[in-house]
Parts: C-alpha cells; sequence; structure tokens
C-alpha cells in the first residue's frame, strides 16, 4: 500500500509541474494577469475565484507601506528580490523546498489602497495557499492598524 501511495504521489507532483505558465510585475501600473489554473490571486484580477480586495489604508500611506514591506520580509522562506518606492516583489519557498510563489505589492498612493497579487510558479491548484498568504498579510496589518480589517 506504501508503494501506491509513493507513486500516486510522485505521479501527482510530475504532472502538476507541467503547468509553469509563470510571470510577475505591472503592466500599465497593473499586475500580469493571472494564468489560468487555480494557483493565484489578485486585486487586479476580474475572474471569480482569483479577485482578492486591495489592502485599504486607513492611516498615514507611509506608515502603512513600511509596515506592509516588514511583515512581507519576515514571512518564513521569503526573500525580497524587487523593492522600489511603490512596488515589491517577493519569493516565498515552500517548507519542502519544491515550489515558489510570487508575492506582489503594489502602493496605489492616490487611492489609499497596496494592491497585492500571489501565485504559484508551478502546479494546477495550490490548495488555497495564496489566498491563505494574502489573508494572513491582510490580518497581520490590520491587526497593526495600518489597514481596514475587511475587504
Amino acid at each position: 500500500m506504501r508503494k501506491i501511495m509513493l507513486l500516486f504521489t510522485a505521479v501527482a507532483l510530475s504532472g502538476c509541474a507541467a503547468f509553469t505558465e509563470h510571470s510577475v510585475g505591472l503592466v500599465d501600473n497593473q499586475f500580469t494577469d493571472c494564468p489560468e489554473w487555480p494557483r493565484c490571486v489578485s486585486s487586479d484580477s476580474d475572474i471569480e475565484g482569483k479577485y482578492v480586495a486591495p489592502f485599504k489604508i486607513t492611516g498615514d500611506v507611509d506608515t502603512a507601506w513600511a509596515a506592509a514591506k516588514q511583515a512581507v520580509a519576515n514571512m518564513e522562506r521569503s526573500t525580497i528580490i524587487k523593492e522600489r518606492e511603490d512596488y515589491l516583489h517577493a519569493e516565498i519557498i515552500s517548507p519542502w523546498h519544491f515550489y515558489t510563489d510570487d508575492l506582489e505589492l503594489h502602493l496605489r498612493r492616490p487611492e489609499k489602497q497596496i494592491a497585492v497579487r500571489s501565485s504559484g510558479r508551478i502546479g494546477y491548484f495550490d490548495f488555497h495557499v495564496n489566498r491563505d498568504r494574502v489573508a494572513a498579510l491582510r490580518a497581520e496589518l490590520a491587526e497593526q492598524g495600518v489597514i481596514a480589517g475587511k475587504p
């Protein structure tokens, strides 16, 4: 029975790894589109199931942006890859070091919002890891009082 389970796991992981559409960054101040597979959430998506609300800043924009960047830097297994005045891109490695996810934040100062996108690089389904990551980040920043707690 154990051999069957190991074989099933190996087939499932290798099959999921075939889905490798991957892009990050901004185009015309919007995140790149999520891939068609259900492993990505974005506040710029208009596709049901992929949308997450942006973070609504409740106070000082610079304070909220600094808190968001620090919260991402403090995430387990995260590495900030690109940081500029209004954009942050971090890679988050899975606990078993097989999957890499991309987390992006975009400060939209006039709207007092931080847009957010989190996406897996490979696989088909992410078991809501990216949605949960955004929810945890939202909860942490709301607890600090820099963004609204509810979308």
